[in-house]
């Protein structure tokens, strides 16, 4: 018998995932020579760890 989540964000993430998302940590998405905000889409150079327009920072950083 499989247990049951800890969490409701585990339990968010079983569902995504076995609908075919992915739940792993969120990076930059890249274009070119830029960095994209995977959050807002703002656009940064390559040197940033934070985004200018939301604040967000990939996890662990």
């Amino acid at each position: 018998m499989a247990t049951a989540p800890s969490t409701d964000d585990d339990l968010f993430d079983e569902f995504l995932s076995t609908t075919g998302h992915d739940t792993g940590p969120t990076e930059w998405e890249e274009s070119y020579n830029k960095k994209q905000c995977p959050d807002c889409g703002g656009v940064h150079d390559t040197a940033a760890a934070e985004c200018s327009v939301c604040g967000w920072r990939p996890a662990g950083r």
